[in-house]
Order: structure tokens, then C-alpha cells, then sequence
């Protein structure tokens, strides 16, 4: 269960297949393969798959959905499962197409759910590296941290402390900054992993760039766009700055346009938006999930912070959400 699922239930967006009049929530999925086709030739019962979101659009001219990244989708005319004119897996069985099945080994059990919200970051990362090949001194396909190396995450959700996990993983000297008091649970989590945690109640975004030499990479994950357009301002040279999160209908916000277009122009920064995933995203996220199972096992763990029913999720739908991460579980 996500943010996604909340608004959806809280009629902000969602529309139901043609011809029904209900959606079937849930999109990040972990499953158990029970039966397949006759031409199905890489999956097998009993063997655990997790399903992606986003289906490609019809249209022949839509170059992106034919060449299977309708995560670039140019119509806008595609379905995404439990959100847009697709059900979601929260029910006991699903029926898909093998394409859309990536299976997982079975030592992931107890956290592949996380590998969906996980492919958030993998495939900003992919974007990220290929934006950075524009600088002469980074090596095409490399991942060279000799002169990248400091990142910041905004938010300490899932999204956010997945994609911290990443940024760690890959060398990066990286800060998180959210609303929690230090020695929370979540700046604990992020501690552990070895980043370096900032609550947003002691410390001001200029307070938060006076600590840093060179902010190569912000990657957001809130959703909160006056935070965000405050720190694109300490940003770094030659820097790039990722949205992930979809701000709500909200108030208009004030800021200080001349600065920040000034400083992307004479600093060389690049802003982009990211959404769903491709296939290497999820194929990348069951790796780096591995790793970090390996790596930080109790932290991994300590995403999942409620297992619950199918009979208990209009409680946790429509009411606060305790934690981190809650799984509904269905048997």
C-alpha cells in the first residue's frame, strides 16, 4: 500500500476499466505463480513474480509503447494496474501476460514487494548516469564517482529511503531530509545504512547546503513542490535535480524565479521528471534488493512495518498509516 492507493481511495484520480464501475486497487505486487500457458517458457508455478504497473497505449505512431517503454508513453493513452482503466492485484488471483512478470527468488520473499517503489529510484539512476555522460570526464556507461559524489534525498518514505539505499550502494556521500526528528525510527534506518540524516525541524535548506562542498544529485521523493523549488537554490554545479513525487491540487507558491533560472544556466543544472518504470528498472531492483538484503538485512526488514489483511485495508486506506511500508497480505 502506497500514497498512490490513499489518494485513489480518496477519489483525487483513479479510473476503472471501460465497462465496470469499480477499480480494484494495489500495484505494487509480490506474487506466487500458480498456473501458466502453453507458450510461456521462462516462468513456472510456484516460482515468485512481481507484476509492473504501466500497459502500453494502442496507437502505432506511439514509438515509445512499441518498443516496450510505455513508461515514455507520448499519448498518454495508457492503463496502469489499480490506477487508470486497469484493477490491481488486490485480490487472490491475477491474470496477466508473462511480459509483465519479473520473477524473484524465493530468499526475497519476505521484502520483494519493495522491489516496484525500488524501481522509482533504478530507473532515475539509469537517466541520471546517461545526463552525466555530457560532462567529458565521466567515462560513456561508467559509473564513475571520482567527481560525483554527494546526494541528497528529499523525503524518508519508502521512495525515498529505497532510493538512498541505491545511492549508497553506488558510492555517494549521501544526505536525507524529512520532516522527523533526528533519532527517529527513519533517521535511525538511515543512519545504519551510513547516510547522514537532516530533520527539516532543526535545520533550514540553507542551513542544509552549508553543509555540503558540491550537491550533485537531488532525488525527490515528497511530492512537496515549495520544498523542492527551495533546494534546486543550493544545488551544484553542473548538478541534476530529479523529481519523482506528484504534488496535490494545492495553493499556488511563490518563488524566487530569477535565481533559479540564473543558477541553471550559469551552473550547467538540468531538472527532470521521472515516473514509472521500464523492464532493466525492474530487473536492477531485484538485484540491488539482493544486495541490500545482504548488505543491510534488518534495515531491509525495517521497511515493512505492518502486515495486514485484506478485511483491515479500508482502515488503513482511509485512516492514518502507522510506519513505513504496510503489506497487504491475501491469501
Amino acid at each position: 500500500m502506497c500514497g498512490t492507493d490513499k489518494e485513489i481511495a480518496r477519489f483525487d484520480y483513479g479510473t476503472p476499466p471501460e465497462g465496470s464501475d469499480y477499480l480494484v486497487l494495489g500495484h505494487e505486487s509480490l506474487g506466487q505463480i500458480v498456473e501458466v500457458g502453453a507458450a510461456v517458457e521462462n516462468l513456472h508455478p510456484n516460482e515468485l513474480a512481481v507484476l509492473t504497473v504501466r500497459r502500453p497505449c494502442a496507437s502505432p505512431q506511439c514509438v515509445a509503447c512499441r518498443h516496450g517503454r510505455q513508461d515514455f508513453c507520448v499519448t498518454g493513452n495508457f492503463q496502469e494496474r489499480g490506477i487508470k482503466e486497469a484493477h490491481g492485484y488486490a485480490t487472490p488471483y491475477v491474470v496477466d501476460d508473462a511480459r509483465f512478470l519479473h520473477q524473484v527468488p524465493a530468499e526475497l520473499r519476505e521484502v520483494a514487494v519493495l522491489v516496484e517503489p525500488l524501481t522509482i529510484a533504478e530507473k532515475a539512476l539509469t537517466e541520471f548516469w546517461q545526463m552525466q555522460q555530457r560532462l567529458p570526464w565521466i567515462g560513456r556507461n561508467s559509473e564513475s564517482h571520482e567527481y560525483l559524489h554527494e546526494a541528497l534525498v528529499l523525503g524518508a518514505g519508502p521512495v525515498g529511503l529505497l532510493g538512498a539505499m541505491a545511492l549508497i550502494a553506488r558510492g555517494f556521500k549521501t544526505w536525507v531530509y524529512s520532516r522527523d526528528p533526528a533519532g527517529s525510527v527513519k533517521a535511525n534506518l538511515v543512519e545504519a545504512i551510513g547516510g547522514h540524516y537532516v530533520s527539516a525541524e532543526a535545520a533550514s535548506v540553507t542551513d542544509l547546503g552549508e553543509q555540503m562542498e558540491n550537491l550533485d544529485l537531488v532525488y525527490e521523493a515528497t511530492g512537496a513542490s515549495r520544498l523542492a523549488f527551495e533546494v534546486i537554490k543550493i544545488l551544484g554545479a553542473n548538478g541534476i535535480f530529479i523529481f519523482t513525487g506528484v504534488p496535490g491540487r494545492k495553493a499556488a507558491v511563490e518563488m524566487d524565479t530569477d535565481t533559479i533560472m540564473r543558477r541553471l544556466v550559469l551552473q550547467n543544472q538540468v531538472l527532470f521528471g521521472s515516473v514509472n518504470a521500464g523492464p532493466a528498472a525492474f530487473t536492477a531492483a531485484i538485484r540491488d534488493l539482493a544486495s541490500f538484503m545482504t548488505r543491510w538485512p534488518q534495515v531491509v526488514r525495517g521497511l515493512i512495518t505492518g502486515r495486514s489483511s485484506l478485511a483491515a485495508s479500508e482502515t488503513l486506506l482511509h485512516g492514518e498509516t502507522p510506519g513505513i511500508k504496510n503489506v497487504i497480505e491475501i491469501h
